[in-house]
């Protein structure tokens, strides 16, 4: 059988109890590399893009000086 286009769904998946399942396959790539913040639809509308929440992210942290921990 071929395999169809990535982008496409097969005809049939196997979730049954032969499948063998694996868990958390991929979860150490995606803490690895995935960094990913949700922004509310009203900063969202304020910015526009992602690239202005970045660049207004960077400003701002290049403002204010990071704090120290007492302990």
């Amino acid at each position: 059988m071929n395999d169809p286009d990535p982008g496409e769904m097969r005809d049939h998946y196997d979730f049954g109890p032969d499948a063998k399942p694996v868990r958390g396959k991929y979860a150490a790539a995606y803490r690895r590399g995935t960094n990913f913040v949700l922004i509310d639809p009203d900063l969202m509308a304020h910015f526009g893009t992602p690239e202005a929440i970045n660049e207004a992210l960077r400003k701002a942290a290049t403002e204010t000086a990071p704090t120290e921990a007492s302990g």
